[in-house]
């Protein structure tokens, strides 16, 4: 197994890039963007999607998982997100990336530097991959508390 070290941003031209690649690209595009509309057409829509990260805990179907990204996206001061040191898995309509992803979140005069374990799977609905879980870790317990207090207001 290869594990990949060019970080997805989100900006990759996506005609050059497999469809899966695209999808997951088109999230970190929505993350980066703020974008809601892109961030729901990257998802798939069934109480099956289920999202277990730092900051929204265990959240199942999409209506829940875009609470957690609504209000990551109300946040005034900047942020932005990448995936990378990742291994890529596909078998049949289903592929995963497992890695890190690395970033910077601003909370006040505070900067946090991020860095989270990360795997996210897609699978393929009506011929569109879609994100259908993910799952995110912050192994630095400073770094979870300061991040947690950050999205949800009470810095």
């Amino acid at each position: 197994m290869r594990t990949e070290q060019t970080p997805v941003t989100g900006k990759e031209p996506k005609e050059q890039i497999t469809p899966q690649m695209k999808a997951l690209s088109g999230f970190y595009q929505a993350l980066n963007n703020r974008d809601l509309d892109l961030m729901a057409r990257n998802w798939a829509q069934t109480s099956e999607s289920v999202m277990d990260n730092p900051v929204g805990g265990i959240k199942r179907g999409w209506d829940e998982i875009k609470e957690v990204y609504a209000k990551l996206f109300s946040h005034p001061e900047p942020f932005w997100f990448e995936f990378y040191d990742y291994s890529y898995h596909e078998g049949g309509e289903i592929f995963y990336v497992a890695g890190r992803e690395r970033g910077e979140y601003r909370a006040g005069h505070a900067k946090l530097e991020m860095a989270i374990r990360t795997t996210r799977l897609f699978r393929l609905i009506e011929g569109e991959w879609r994100q259908v879980h993910h799952h995110g870790s912050v192994d630095n317990a400073r770094l979870l508390s300061q991040y947690q207090h950050a999205v949800r207001g009470n810095r």
